[in-house]
This record gives C-alpha cells, sequence and structure tokens, in this order.
C-alpha cells in the first residue's frame, strides 16, 4: 500500500470506467487545482456519492493535500460522502408543501419503505432526504423523485411512483 500526504494509499483500479472517465476529466482540466469543484462534480456523478478512495485519488492527480478536496467536499451540500441510494427522494418540507402535506408524504415514505430522512435502505436502492425549501412553492406539496419534480403530489401517488422506480432495477 503507497502513502500520499502521511495517508494509506491504495490506488484506484485502472480497469474501472469511471476511474478512465474521472482521469480524462482531470486531464482535460489541465490537472489544474482550480478545477477541483467541477472535477468532484464528475466523481460524484459516475460514483454517486464521492468515497474516500476517490477523493485520494483526485489529490493525488491533482497535487493538493486531501485535507483541501476533504473540505470542499465538506463545505458544499451538494457534495456527498456516503451513497445517496440508486433512487433518491428528496421532500420539500418548506412552509408551502408543509401546509400542503409534506409530513403526510415523509411518514408515507418512512412506514411503506421503512427508510428514515437522511437514511439509505439496506440494499441501496432508496435513499430518502428532506430539503427546508426547493424552490417550487406553486407545486406544493413537491418532491424531486431521481432528478424529476412531482408536483403538487400525495403520498398515495408518491409511494407508487417510488415503487415503480424500484421495480424497474
Amino acid at each position: 500500500m503507497k502513502r500520499t500526504h502521511g495517508l494509506p494509499y491504495t490506488p484506484m483500479p485502472a480497469t474501472d470506467p469511471r476511474v478512465k472517465q474521472l482521469d480524462t476529466r482531470m486531464k482535460k482540466e489541465g490537472y489544474r487545482p482550480d478545477a477541483l469543484i467541477e472535477i468532484l462534480h464528475a466523481a460524484q456523478n459516475a460514483w454517486g456519492y464521492l468515497p474516500m478512495p476517490v477523493l485520494q485519488h483526485i489529490s493525488l492527480r491533482l497535487r493538493i493535500p486531501p485535507a483541501r478536496v476533504f473540505s470542499t467536499v465538506t463545505f458544499y451540500h451538494f457534495f456527498s460522502l456516503k451513497s445517496q441510494g440508486e433512487h433518491t427522494c428528496l421532500i420539500c418540507t418548506g412552509t408551502a408543501c408543509y401546509v400542503k402535506g409534506a409530513q403526510q408524504l415523509l411518514e408515507a415514505v418512512e412506514q411503506t419503505f421503512g427508510v428514515q430522512v437522511g437514511e439509505v435502505s439496506a440494499d441501496n436502492k432508496l435513499g430518502v432526504q428532506a430539503a427546508r425549501c426547493i424552490g417550487a412553492c406553486g407545486l406544493a406539496p413537491a418532491v424531486v423523485l431521481d432528478e424529476e419534480v412531482q408536483a403538487k403530489i400525495d403520498a398515495a401517488g408518491l409511494v407508487a411512483k417510488i415503487k415503480e422506480k424500484l421495480e424497474a432495477i
């Protein structure tokens, strides 16, 4: 096992197409440290989250300290260090959505799928999150299911849509 910046480092498998894709992106950016955020976005799109070996790989290739990579990831809320699940369900709990039934949506998802807000199912198929506001107040209650906004949805409709997504796998 190699050591970089004093930390243990296991090289990423060169046969993994995601690694090749990430390396291509870093090369395209000229391995510039100021391209860190764009590269982190590319990595998260490829893996679905940012596992530590990927962060170490980026640190090594961009020749920047791991602490800088990690602090960037933890500063911005849109980066995640843990898997969000194959399918993601983000329920808006802002005022308009709350008044129009967001709490019932949360309860229905938790009861039906056994996944609490902020968690991912044991099989990693469904991740559930809540947001203070997604800026879609006119569509309340609103849910973002796999990056697609579900407008004026009720609990039964949301459960049905999630089941449909899970069965499509």
